[in-house]
């Protein structure tokens, strides 16, 4: 589990395209400090599985259906990305709980700077709409943020400044794609109501 706390801005060093796979290695020397093969590491809200570290960076296998439904498959060399280790049993929720499991995939839509602040639009797909609320949470390439407000086919969250200047929404502009998991309880509360997505859509 991960609580959308991004500890640092890592990078892509090397794609490797694999028969039905890719496999990334990443500088991230922060996460990477006593991590060990089969360990986790949340790259950009996606939870990956480490296959080797070596000064600082790691690798790990992406399969075809996650380069599918996240923006990783438009990762090439040079790309920047969020790193976050596990939260360790005992440690603080800083965020919110984010599994790692992205729902979707939101574009950038518009970013309007303000003096301490800077609010971004971000496209919803449709199927995502009933689980985003204002002033809910929802997790954006990795990072825990709180939805200002909340339309049928967009949502716009406020960045302050560290959250700029340490994470990829600081560079991303509009036409970028970004991760998208929204807040894992509401998805438990609709199943166990019982309602269907259609139902909960009107």
């Amino acid at each position: 589990m991960f609580t959308g706390i991004v500890e640092e801005l890592g990078e892509v060093t090397a794609v490797e395209q694999l028969a039905d796979a890719s496999r990334f290695r990443l500088r991230g020397p922060v996460v990477t400090e006593g991590a060990k093969h089969g360990d986790s590491i949340a790259v950009n809200g996606v939870c990956l599985t480490v296959v080797d570290t070596e000064d600082g960076q790691f690798t790990a296998d992406v399969m075809a259906e996650t380069l599918k439904r996240s923006s990783l498959g438009a990762l090439t060399v040079g790309s920047r990305v969020n790193l976050e280790r596990p939260m360790a049993v005992g440690g603080r929720l800083g965020g919110h709980i984010v599994q790692g499991h992205v729902d979707g995939t939101g574009t950038i839509l518009a970013r309007t700077p303000s003096e301490n602040w800077e609010i971004v639009k971000i496209s919803l797909p449709a199927e995502l709409t009933r689980y985003v609320v204002e002033k809910g949470s929802i997790t954006v390439d990795g990072v825990s943020l709180t939805v200002v407000d909340a339309g049928r086919e967009h949502f716009t969250v406020s960045l302050i400044p560290t959250t700029l200047a340490l994470t990829t929404l600081g560079i991303k502009q509009p036409g970028d794609p970004v991760n998208l998991e929204v807040d894992v309880i509401a998805k438990y509360v609709e199943r166990l109501l019982g309602v269907t997505g259609e139902e909960s859509a009107k």
